[in-house]
């Protein structure tokens, strides 16, 4: 897939997954959040939890479900990037955790597949 598609899916699926975050009663506090560690998809905030989510997106599943792409790698950006948002805000004295969304379009009239892994990074 061209990195403009890429870029596309990615958008969409972030937006999927923020009216999935809000419809579960979170309220979005950032999006597209850039450290030095990495971009955080989506920050909210959920009962007294900050949540940072990680978005992934793919087009089908003929490459596996997307959430297979988080790579231990990826991981430790995340945590880095939450750890130092946090540090950043300090009035943000909340619980936090790291999330991942994981989002499949589908083909025809199939309702997209989301699936919501909580706290999966430790």
């Amino acid at each position: 897939m061209k990195s403009g598609k890429r870029i596309a899916l990615g958008r969409m699926g972030e937006s999927i997954a923020i009216s999935f975050l809000e419809k579960q009663g979170h309220t979005i506090l950032e999006r597209n959040c850039r450290t030095p560690y990495g971009e955080i998809d989506i920050i909210s905030k959920s009962a007294e939890s900050i949540i940072f989510v990680e978005v992934k997106t793919r087009a089908s599943g003929t490459l596996g479900p997307p959430e297979i792409s988080v790579t231990r790698r990826k991981a430790e950006h995340m945590r880095g990037a939450a750890e130092y948002y946090i540090q950043q805000h300090p009035e943000m004295n909340n619980d936090w955790r790291i999330d991942v969304i994981a989002i499949e379009m589908q083909t025809g009239d199939r309702p997209v597949r989301i699936e919501h892994f909580e706290n999966v990074i430790q």
